[in-house]
């Protein structure tokens, strides 16, 4: 299996200077290298491939030994293969029909990762095993930085990224072959459905509890962000507001990701057989029909249902539970959602009456009454073990 691993980097201030450095030229790179294909493009017609550039690169380093020349060589590659997914991206996008979004200059604030592709090539991981307290990772223009390693990595290592995020640097590793951890059985099976008032209930009928992170920040957010408005564009003070609301949305984000690994790993534990809905949430979070003349109905109502999916973190969560779920041997299925919430889990009856509430289930056919999202989950279960067994018997 391929796992990602994430740690925080101590680095000294002139090691954080030297990152800071070498993320700036790496997008003057990218920007470059997009400028160099819309021209070529626009004054000749002629498209610019990545082994084109690629290969142009050695030229760019040997014309600048103290800017470029002096990162790897590997690095620079793989931010020119950013580009290239790029538009590989846009002209998908183009053939499948949708807005295409054809890719942009990365300022400042937009390009955060330097990616080296290879464990030893410009980069080296555990750069002092001889160290008996310390992890340190070693870049090349930039030397050994201290790594804060909370956890033990297992597999090979295969690609190194340095990340930042506010203030802080992280390095994100790749591992390929991490050896799988499976638990001992527990021959239970659930279906969980996934709401806003809780987080995950199960077809058992116990809920996960949804902290809406976002919600307790909101205030402080906001009145962060109005001290931001208030900033002249390019001061010292608007830089540390735009520092200030980062960290905040930054806190928000760890809490999150914290809460779903916590509520994963209890799914993981409790049950062999997980079943979930396959939901889009991007598409659930489109904003409402209409214009700025005519907006429709319903706008304001449809915005604050998108801020609270996306503050409960449905996408995240998933795929935390998928990667989980395969570490520790267990099954996860996921399921069509239509009229999970609509049907009565008891008769079978679908019908949108049935749904009285957010919360309450009555049928309409039976006169069933159950909490609605647990009625949901044990449909959602209903038809993941139906999935399962027809997938046995074929």
């Amino acid at each position: 299996m391929r796992r990602s691993l994430k740690f925080l980097l101590r680095p000294t201030a002139k090691q954080a200077a030297a990152l800071a450095v070498c993320l700036e030229d790496h997008r003057q790179l990218y920007n470059a290298a997009l400028e160099h294909r819309r021209t070529a493009y626009h004054k000749a017609g002629v498209s610019v491939r990545y082994g084109d550039q690629s290969a142009d690169l050695k030229h760019v380093r040997a014309d600048d030994p103290r800017g470029q020349g002096r990162w790897s060589f590997s690095s620079q590659q793989a931010t020119l293969r950013r580009l290239d997914k790029a538009f590989g991206a846009f002209f998908a996008r183009v053939k499948a029909g949708r807005t295409p979004g054809f890719p942009r200059f990365k300022g400042r604030g937009r390009f955060d990762t330097v990616t080296w592709p290879k464990d030893g090539d410009g980069c080296r991981w555990d750069s002092q095993p001889e160290h008996p307290t310390a992890t340190f990772v070693r870049l090349q223009g930039v030397g050994h930085v201290r790594v804060h390693r909370h956890r033990t990595v297992k597999g090979r290592v295969k690609t190194i990224a340095v990340k930042r995020e506010g203030s802080r640097w992280f390095v994100v590793l790749s591992c390929d072959e991490v050896p799988a951890q499976p638990l001992p059985a527990t021959g239970a099976a659930a279906g969980i459905d996934l709401g806003i008032a809780s987080l995950v209930t199960t077809s058992g009928g116990g809920h996960l509890a949804n902290p809406r992170h976002l919600a307790a920040t909101a205030d402080r957010l906001a009145a962060a962000q109005r001290d931001l408005a208030r900033k002249k564009r390019g001061s010292t003070r608007r830089r540390k507001a735009v520092a200030r609301v980062a960290a905040l949305h930054a806190t928000v984000r760890r809490q999150r990701l914290d809460h779903a690994h916590k509520a994963a790993n209890a799914l993981v534990a409790a049950y062999d057989v997980i079943v979930h809905e396959a939901l889009k949430v991007a598409n659930m979070t489109r904003s409402a029909s209409g214009t700025l003349d005519a907006p429709g109905r319903g706008v304001a109502a449809k915005a604050g249902l998108n801020r609270s999916i996306l503050d409960a973190g449905w996408g995240v969560f998933l795929t935390i539970l998928s990667y989980k779920a395969e570490s520790a041997g267990r099954e996860l299925i996921a399921v069509e959602p239509r009229n999970t919430s609509r049907t009565c889990a008891r008769c079978g009856h679908c019908a949108k009456e049935n749904r009285l509430t957010q919360a309450a289930f009555r049928c309409t056919a039976c006169g069933h009454a159950v909490h609605a999202d647990v009625n949901a989950a044990i449909n959602i279960l209903r038809a993941g073990l139906a999935l399962r067994e027809a997938a046995k018997a074929a």
